[in-house]
């Protein structure tokens, strides 16, 4: 047992020594702390390491090294010039942030779409809080907005639509659902709003910046955990905040075409949780059946 433990960590070293060469900055404290986190909770005592409550969390702590890895590699690593690069490894990480929570909420956790906020429950009020949100942070953000030409916009706006999904599903309902379990509510709320600031490191973004979106981070998911519905963010609140920053702040330029790839992703995304939904049904049916049948 000693001796496997030992292979494992000089693995560890290793890969660590290894990503010296693709990582730099804050990005890699916090890839090889989130690979030894994840190797303690593996090989420590099996009370510990393999509940279900501490599985879960990493599970979530794992997708959300990948998910940060890869926006780091697209925008960090590979040069502007290989754009087709810079949007495989961001699509795969706005992908892996929606498609691996539905797996492990639904399939190993054996739960329903509703814990990642996906449900028409309490709809009216989640749409009129949604909508109020959106109303007051336009008001205060749109009149320092210069639009250009449509073309130099319209990228944008669909960048954050699509964005702004993944963020919803990962960084509100997803980490809420697997922590609020384990920590209470407030914990999870301040985990999430923290590792949705952190994330941004993958963008190349400074501390300072990272910590103000921690701070808007709190805001978010205290709105999503008052109504446990996605709708309260998605469309409107956050993609409409994510855009008016990158209109105003004018550095980031996109061709046309480009939309096309983030409508395939958006996409994707849906067919994702279609297919997880068909398949929660055919699950819960026979259930049902029984329950009725009694």
């Amino acid at each position: 047992m000693r001796s496997s433990i030992a292979l494992a960590w000089s693995g560890y070293l290793v890969v660590s020594l290894l990503l010296l060469a693709v990582l730099a900055g804050p990005a890699y404290p916090l890839v090889v702390g989130g690979g030894a986190l994840l190797l303690v909770l593996a090989i420590g005592p099996r009370s510990f390491a393999w509940s279900p409550r501490v599985r879960d969390g990493v599970v979530a702590v794992g997708l959300y090294a990948a998910c940060v890895v890869l926006f780091y590699v697209a925008f960090q690593v590979v040069t502007q010039e290989a754009e087709m690069a810079l949007f495989a490894f961001f699509g795969a990480g706005l992908l892996l942030g929606v498609v691996g929570p539905l797996v492990h909420v639904t399939w190993l956790q054996r739960r329903s779409l509703a814990d990642l906020g996906l449900t028409r429950d309490r709809l009216p009020e989640t749409v009129a809080l949604g909508l109020v949100l959106a109303v007051v942070q336009a008001a205060l953000t749109f009149p320092m907005v210069r639009f250009a030409a449509p073309e130099e916009w319209l990228p944008l706006l669909v960048l954050a639509i699509t964005v702004g999904f993944f963020e919803a599903i990962f960084f509100r309902a997803y980490l809420v659902a697997v922590f609020e379990p384990m920590i209470g509510l407030v914990p999870a709320i301040a985990i999430a709003a923290g590792l949705y600031g952190a994330y941004h490191v993958g963008y190349g973004m400074a501390p300072d910046e990272m910590l103000f979106l921690a701070g808007l981070g709190i805001v978010y998911t205290i709105a999503y955990a008052v109504t446990r519905n996605i709708l309260v963010l998605w469309p409107l609140l956050t993609p409409l905040g994510s855009f008016f920053s990158s209109v105003r702040g004018g550095d980031i330029t996109m061709p046309m075409i480009s939309i096309l790839g983030f409508v395939d992703l958006l996409a994707v995304m849906g067919a994702a949780v279609y297919l997880v939904w068909r398949w929660t049904r055919r699950r819960s049916a026979p259930r049902a059946a029984a329950v009725h049948a009694t």
